[in-house]
């Protein structure tokens, strides 16, 4: 009989920066709801969420919202952290163990955690840009989630990669070298993954469904994060990453 080499990953063999990062989503999310008030919380999403007021100087609002100027660093980051509902942080969780477990595991912990930061900040940043003034808050770790997406796609249908038919090649489905980034659109898969994950986000963006309690979805921020993951990953993809099965990485 046969039997392949292949090094496989346990099937529930979870990253510890994944498990933390889903850890403190269900920390947040039950010390908001279950033990602040009203005005407790209020607060706290005025310090922690993103709101484009607080970036508006010819707004009262953008004035008296808490946390003064360190607040408009941290909340590009910080409204990750927080979900609206349980169904909202139930699905982003859904989403973020497949693809953020790979990018983990091509990263590894620091660049993964920093990967996550900038998409966080890059969902953030378009949404300012399309909703400058507003004074709705945003948030949930949906764009950061779409980085990891994004991300994940510049490797998964390689050869060799965790979503080929041929994973038998590979030592470790999760390190095969990366497609260059002119190459993105000519893979059909790739291709055909990234045309439905838009026109999902532009269901989200008719108003077709909400999973935030009611509230429209920040879309916007999605594209911004996945644009991010996409573009940015080879800014974080270790330059050793092909070695570990004797490839030659491809350029990025």
């Amino acid at each position: 009989m046969w039997q392949s080499s292949v090094k496989r990953e346990p099937l529930f063999n979870v990253p510890p920066v994944i498990t933390i990062l889903l850890g403190l989503f269900v920390i947040v999310h039950v010390g908001r709801t279950w033990l602040l008030t009203a005005a407790q919380n209020q607060y706290f999403l005025d310090l922690f969420a993103f709101i484009p007021a607080r970036y508006d100087n010819t707004l009262l609002l953008g004035d008296i919202l808490p946390g003064g100027w360190p607040a408009e660093v941290w909340t590009f980051f910080s409204y990750s952290l927080i979900h609206a509902t349980w169904l909202h942080l139930g699905v982003n969780a859904i989403w973020f163990l497949p693809f953020g477990t790979a990018i983990a595991r091509r990263f590894g912990p620091a660049r993964f955690l920093a990967f996550f930061a900038v998409t966080a900040a890059a969902g953030a940043m378009l949404h300012l840009f399309t909703h400058a003034g507003d004074t709705g808050a945003v948030i949930g770790a949906s764009a950061a989630i779409s980085g990891t997406m994004a991300g994940a796609m510049r490797f998964a249908f390689q050869r060799g990669g965790p979503l080929s038919p041929r994973r038998e090649i590979a030592s470790n489905p999760y390190r095969v070298p990366a497609l260059p980034l002119l190459f993105v659109l000519t893979d059909p898969r790739v291709l055909g993954f990234i045309i439905v994950w838009f026109g999902i986000n532009f269901l989200f963006g008719a108003g077709f469904t909400s999973l935030s309690g009611g509230q429209p979805v920040a879309w916007q921020a999605h594209i911004g994060g996945f644009l991010a993951g996409l573009m940015l990953f080879s800014w974080f993809d270790p330059p050793d990453v092909a070695q570990d099965h004797g490839v030659a990485a491809a350029p990025h």
